[in-house]
């Protein structure tokens, strides 16, 4: 078990460039590998509401291509910036790693097709619930399309060193967020990593793990 890690370490390491920051290469891979989750369950959700179906394996496949999609977003985010920090500015939205934008494009599309498609029923007089679930599942597939093509040919990046105020926004970060004009701000479902430092009698080492932080909160003076 030993050797199968260490030999997985050393294929991560040898795809990743961890010279200019391996704490901001992680970040960049557990924050595009959660958002690719999530993409996936909810593509998941939107196949299950398109056709009428309450199989749960479109969940099932939609979290494991999901998780593989935003592994592979991370690597293009990591090697196209060289390890440093991203920001990617779509067309809606603004984010600090290429899925988010398709995964906010994606929710748009399906808010936007639940309000087309209930607004139809409600002039033909159908049933609101399935107005929903067709509007809300159709809609998801839509914005996903938009978004890879917002995020891969219309977004702008820019790479900047870790660390650079360019991109340490005065918003608290997160997926979602709430600001104020005194500047206060919430950020909701915020990918990020902790480093740990573990000392014993004969070594030092330090551990970096990918977290999920729920709600951040940011006073500006």
């Amino acid at each position: 078990m030993k050797k199968i890690s260490l030999l997985s370490f050393l294929l991560f390491v040898s795809i990743f460039p961890f010279s200019k920051s391996s704490a901001q290469t992680i970040e960049l891979l557990a924050g595009n590998t959660l958002n690719g989750a999530v993409q996936g369950t909810l593509l998941g959700g939107a196949t299950m509401a398109i056709t009428d179906n309450s199989d749960f394996a479109p969940l099932r496949v939609g979290l494991g291509l999901g998780t593989l999609y935003g592994i592979g977003v991370g690597a293009y985010d990591i090697t196209n910036g060289e390890g440093q920090a991203v920001l990617v500015s779509g067309l809606f939205n603004d984010g600090t790693n290429s899925s988010v934008i398709v995964l906010l494009d994606t929710f748009y599309g399906a808010a936007l097709g639940s309000v087309v498609v209930t607004s139809i029923m409600l002039v033909a007089n159908e049933r609101l619930d399935k107005g929903l679930q067709y509007g809300a599942g159709i809609g998801a597939w839509v914005g996903f399309g938009f978004g890879l093509f917002d995020t891969f040919v219309l977004a702008k990046r820019s790479y900047e060193p870790v660390g650079a105020t360019a991109l340490n926004p005065a918003n608290a970060s997160g997926l979602l967020g709430l600001s104020f004009e005194n500047g206060t701000s919430f950020g909701f479902v915020n990918p990020s990593v902790i480093g740990t430092l573990q000392q014993s009698k004969s070594d030092v080492s330090t551990t970096i793990n990918p977290t999920v932080e729920i709600v951040n909160f940011r006073l500006n003076f």
